[in-house]
């Protein structure tokens, strides 16, 4: 998930809503969790109204676009930050847990072994274009880096356990975050409309969002943008490439101990984990062994629905247009061409094994 702290500061232009808030008791309003929490869940909830008139656009489509409009027209102030940030990183992983509750064990493992060959070649391809059009571009290698790992894996949260490893500068780490945020935020509003063009079938498309969508986010809101059975394939076949960043990080840890001729290089495998994932499994097992009572899974599920929207909202409004230009055409462009390479393998992998 997206570390929104790493975003270039500072985190919005001030605008009038900001102005309002200064005058308040003095100017003396201090940062709290619960304002932008509210913030995200009052936008939310009018995107899942939004959303639900509207199901081909959907309640996460909605949220992403009402809380980039926010930012961008109103600007955010300092006191909604904590609440905006807790939404978009803890609220997340809560609504992926409660959509555990939903999905059998059975179908989990049965999802996530059957993507893996997709996933590994996506994985390859991300890897490659970097590496090439890294090259091509006259971009650093830190930097290409960043880029193929945030699109390979899980955005954000990749970039975030590889930069430790690689000690790449500041610059070149908020220019990685802030291009895949970008192609994050486009796939959101793009894929589902690609995915009904191209007449691909629910399994289809949670497949291709599972493994062509960078950041975890992203993919939960493309994927029950489109349908819930879509939703809940591209889900397991996130969570699944999550998990590889252990091997990934293990991996370039090697490399770069083995390139700098030194052996201080250490890779934390607590710190990179994506726990949340083990607590997703938990919810599915309960599920699969009749602990949660029938009348409960309709409720579970729409509350988990609702903090998918809610997140989505919370990262809207983390999102400056201005930010994102301020990342250059160079970067963009190799973030681009990595995407577009990773979405169309993983389609080509599809139609080769006949899944499409």
């Amino acid at each position: 998930m997206l570390p929104i702290s790493a975003i270039p500061q500072p985190l919005a232009p001030a605008g009038r809503f900001d102005a309002a808030c200064s005058q308040e008791d003095g100017g003396a309003r201090t940062p709290s969790l619960w304002y932008g929490l509210l913030l995200a869940a009052g936008l939310g909830g009018a995107a899942l109204l939004l959303g639900g008139r509207f199901p081909l656009i959907g309640g996460p489509v909605f949220g992403i676009l009402l809380g980039m409009l926010w930012r961008n027209t109103l600007g955010l102030s300092p006191i909604f930050t904590p609440g905006v940030v807790f939404s978009s990183r803890q609220v997340l992983k809560w609504s992926i847990i409660g959509l555990g509750f939903g999905l059998s064990f059975t179908q989990v493992m049965k999802t996530g072994a059957s993507s893996l060959a997709v996933t590994l070649v996506t994985l390859s391809v991300a890897f490659l274009a970097a590496w090439l059009l890294g090259r091509w571009l006259k971009l650093g290698g830190h930097l290409s880096t960043l880029i193929g790992v945030g699109t390979a894996i899980c955005g954000g949260s990749a970039i975030a356990a590889v930069a430790p490893i690689i000690k790449p500068d500041d610059h070149d780490t908020a220019l990685s975050i802030s291009t895949i945020f970008l192609f994050n935020v486009v796939a959101v509003l793009l894929f589902p409309l690609l995915g009904h063009w191209m007449g691909l079938s629910d399994e289809g498309f949670g497949l291709w969002a599972g493994t062509a969508i960078n950041d975890t986010s992203s993919v939960v809101a493309a994927g029950y943008s489109y349908s819930t059975a879509a939703g809940d394939i591209a889900t397991i076949v996130k969570l699944t490439r999550a998990t590889l960043i252990i091997p990934i990080c293990i991996g370039i840890a090697f490399w770069v101990a083995w390139r700098n001729q030194r052996s201080e290089t250490r890779v934390s495998l607590v710190s990179i984990f994506p726990w949340f994932i083990l607590w997703f499994l938990a919810a599915s097992g309960l599920r699969s062994l009749g602990l949660i009572p029938q009348a409960m899974l309709g409720p579970l599920h729409q509350v988990a629905q609702f903090l998918i929207v809610m997140a989505m909202t919370a990262i809207g409004l983390s999102s400056s247009l201005r930010h994102m230009a301020l990342a250059g055409v160079r970067p963009l462009l190799l973030g681009l061409g990595v995407w577009v390479a990773v979405s169309l393998s993983s389609l080509g992998v599809q139609l080769a094994m006949g899944s499409l």
